[in-house]
């Protein structure tokens, strides 16, 4: 069998393509790095759908086809998605017309999407090696989608997997500084981008900006603001009035430990959605006058526990509750039920 029988499946005809895309006439919605992408409405089936399409831009020594092959495996394995309609995510970077609570869900769609390229439940971990801000694609319900795979590996899933590899690729400013040096990839080098990403959310800008011709990196600024408390310079002016202080320092905190020069110090995806989930209900509850005055009442309750309770937000601290605790009160010791 031949390298291209792998993909005869995947196949639609190329006039239905010109057809759908103007015969690629219209300007481009967006550039991978390999080809132009199109959008364009497909006859299917199941009915009409808005898709887009991925050129292939023939490169010199045929570099592209490699790439372009590389991430239809990918794609493959993984999911194919509609047209990513609300754009990318580096776009509203600063901008008001997205709210700090519709930044959590975003940032916390996306680190779900990487947990599931390195834990899949398939023999196959992916390692993205290209993840930022760009590459993170919003539908019209401002789903986070996880895209271009051109530059991914594929490993298995049930080893702790590092690849040493020759050719260091990715985007300056995103790339792990370890992988960078000793060409040494993993599923934390993914970890130590999705970081950046995560400051470049709360900053308000991208991890890189050109200063007298010169490109400068932002990173290890924000990482020494952060080291000082110098939260209300590293917060953009666009989000400090709606942001809950609690949540805030949640969301910086995981972003930080993303970027430990030491990778074992750095935090699973796992990890990683659960403190962005913390991080999205201390926000929701901060923006919730009743949620909030049952949250503190809750509270009050535990601090009465006989036994210390433990609980990282208000969903912990019900479902502790919920399950019964012992209070202290002087020699009566009373079970509550929730």
């Amino acid at each position: 069998m031949s390298f291209m029988d792998d993909f005869r499946h995947l196949k639609i005809q190329l006039k239905d393509i010109r057809l759908a895309t103007n015969d690629f006439g219209d300007t481009p919605i967006g550039k991978g790095g390999f080809g132009d992408v199109f959008k364009g409405e497909l006859s299917l089936p199941e009915g009409k759908k808005m898709v887009a399409f991925k050129r292939l831009d023939r490169r010199p020594g045929g570099q592209g086809d490699t790439e372009f092959w590389k991430e239809v495996m990918m794609l493959s394995r993984i999911l194919v998605y509609e047209y990513a309609s609300r754009g990318s995510l580096d776009c509203y970077l600063g901008k008001t017309s997205l709210t700090w609570n519709q930044l959590l869900k975003i940032c916390h769609g996306a680190a779900c999407g990487l947990n599931y390229l390195h834990d899949p439940v398939m023999h196959q971990r992916v390692l993205h090696r290209d993840v930022k801000s760009s590459n993170i694609l919003l539908d019209e319900n401002l789903t986070a989608k996880i895209s271009d795979f051109g530059l991914s590996k594929i490993g298995p899933a049930n080893q702790q997997y590092t690849y040493l590899v020759s050719n260091v690729v990715g985007t300056h400013g995103y790339c792990d500084p370890v992988y960078m040096e000793m060409g040494f990839l993993s599923k934390e080098s993914d970890v130590y981008s999705f970081g950046v990403v995560l400051f470049e959310v709360i900053c308000g800008k991208h991890c890189f900006e050109y200063c007298n011709g010169e490109l400068k990196i932002l990173v290890s600024l924000w990482k020494e603001l952060y080291e000082e408390d110098k939260i209300d310079d590293i917060v953009s002016n666009n989000l400090k009035e709606q942001m809950d202080m609690d949540s805030c320092k949640t969301f910086l905190n995981i972003a930080y430990r993303c970027l430990n020069r030491d990778r074992k110090e750095r935090p699973t995806m796992v990890e990683i959605i659960k403190e962005l989930n913390v991080a999205l209900d201390l926000q929701e509850m901060s923006q919730d006058v009743d949620e909030k005055a049952k949250y503190e009442e809750r509270k009050s309750l535990a601090n009465q526990a006989a036994i210390p309770v433990s609980y990282r937000s208000r969903n912990e601290l019900a479902s502790v509750l919920s399950k019964g605790i012992l209070l202290k009160g002087g020699h009566n010791v009373s079970l509550l039920l929730m």
